[in-house]
Order: C-alpha cells, then structure tokens, then sequence
C-alpha cells in the first residue's frame, strides 16, 4: 500500500491538467455549442417569465407534487397541453465565472483523491505505470462522467450532450490516470 498522503502531487496536479484540458476543450474546441437549444423568441419568453420574479432554483411544470396527482386528468391534461420542462433559473446578472471556475477545480481535487484513494489501496510502491494508469483512469473516469447519464435518464438531457460530457470524462480520466503513473512513489 501507498500512503494517500504521498499521492499529494499527482492529485494536485492532476487537478491542474485537467482543468487546462477542460479549459481547452470548453474554449478552443467547438463541440459543445450545440448542447443546448436556442429558444425562437429568446426575447419574449424571457419578457413573459419576468413579471413571475421566479427565484434561482430548479423547477418542473407541470409538477405533480405526488404519485396520486401524477395520476389525476387534470396532470395529465397539462403534460398533454405542455410545455412539459426542467429548468434551472439563475441569479440574474452577468455569469460569475470565478466561483464555478473554483469549484471546478476543488471538484478535480476531490475526484484525484478517490482515484488516488483507490489505488493506493489496491497498488504498492514501485507499481508498473500501466497498473497505477488502469486503476487511476477507471476511478477517475467514474467520478468525472458516469453520473451524467443521471440527468440524461430522468431529466431528459440531450443524450448528445451526455455523451460528448461522456468523452470529456474519458479524456479527463486519461490525463489523471497519465499523471498519476507518471508521479507513483517508488
């Protein structure tokens, strides 16, 4: 076994090589401007959900509020009727990027710790790159990507949208597991 505290390095960075390629990804590379749709009439749908002052949170419409009003003609008349959605409302006001920008990279921290965690559990000193690399890269992949398909199952998320998050995953998982066996205490 290997200490977890001795794993400090590859786990931070780690956490730095993912979000530069995250940063890349996001920003360089075009693939995920079309995860979500842009609505007809932006203006006026934001104009008519104004006056409601619709406070930050997650919402659904129609909401049922239990199994036995799930069953009700009336739920069912305004599922028919639609619009049917999930949606998220955000504090108004320009995006603050540095708050999820941190969070994202507490968020690799925590994932390198798991990964690490794992490993050094299952892994000695001096363990082969391709060892530290398999264990590493499927805990890493797990924590960066599988609970996507969450959303996509029952919130309806855009099943292309997943799994190109999917593949980020995977690549992110790649580049900690590369770190990780690059940095494995001998």
């Amino acid at each position: 076994m290997v200490s977890l505290m001795s794993l400090w390095l590859p786990i931070l960075l780690a956490a730095v090589f993912v979000f530069i390629v995250s940063s890349i990804i996001h920003m360089l590379l075009s693939y995920h401007r079309s995860d979500v749709k842009v609505l007809a009439d932006e203006d006026g749908v934001m104009d008519a959900l104004r006056p409601f002052n619709i406070a930050p949170g997650d919402y659904v419409i129609p909401h049922a509020g239990s199994t036995e009003a799930m069953k009700s003609p009336e739920f069912a008349e305004k599922c028919t009727k639609g619009p049917v959605a999930y949606m998220t409302v955000l504090p108004s006001g320009l995006p603050q990027m540095g708050a999820s920008l941190a969070q994202w990279f507490g968020y690799c921290i925590v994932v390198g710790v798991f990964a690490g965690y794992v490993a050094s559990r299952a892994l000695g000193p001096g363990a082969h790159y391709l060892e530290v690399f398999r264990f590493v890269g499927t805990v890493a992949f797990v924590g960066y990507g599988l609970a996507l398909m969450q959303n996509s199952i029952w919130y309806k998320r855009n099943w292309g949208a997943t799994l190109k998050s999917l593949f980020d995953a995977l690549v992110y998982g790649l580049v900690t597991a590369g770190t990780f066996g690059w940095l494995w205490p001998s």
